[in-house]
């Protein structure tokens, strides 16, 4: 077996994850943080996973969750615009 074959490539060339692995990350990271919290602190925070394979189902059935909007329109957002006072040219 040559060492070419055993080369690890990446998943994407571009710089940027598609929303479906963002929505995954995010989910799953506040699904532990609400387990956590659950087991700890109060049985509410289950209520939160809840709401989180709610926003899965939504997405998986429509298209679309709050979570795949925001994250959509954060996206195609201008840099600059995100940028703190670079609507407003400095003052000399």
């Amino acid at each position: 077996m040559s060492t070419a074959s055993l080369e690890l490539k990446p998943i994407r060339t571009a710089g940027t994850w598609p929303t479906t692995r963002i929505l995954f990350a995010l989910a799953g990271t506040v699904t532990l943080i609400s387990a956590a919290l659950a087991a700890t602190v109060s049985l509410w925070f289950l209520l939160l996973t809840a709401l989180v394979g709610l926003n899965q189902l939504l997405y998986v059935t429509a298209g679309a969750c709050p979570a795949s909007l925001l994250i959509d329109r954060v996206r195609s957002a201008p840099a600059r615009s995100v940028m703190l006072g670079s609507d407003h040219p400095e003052e000399t």
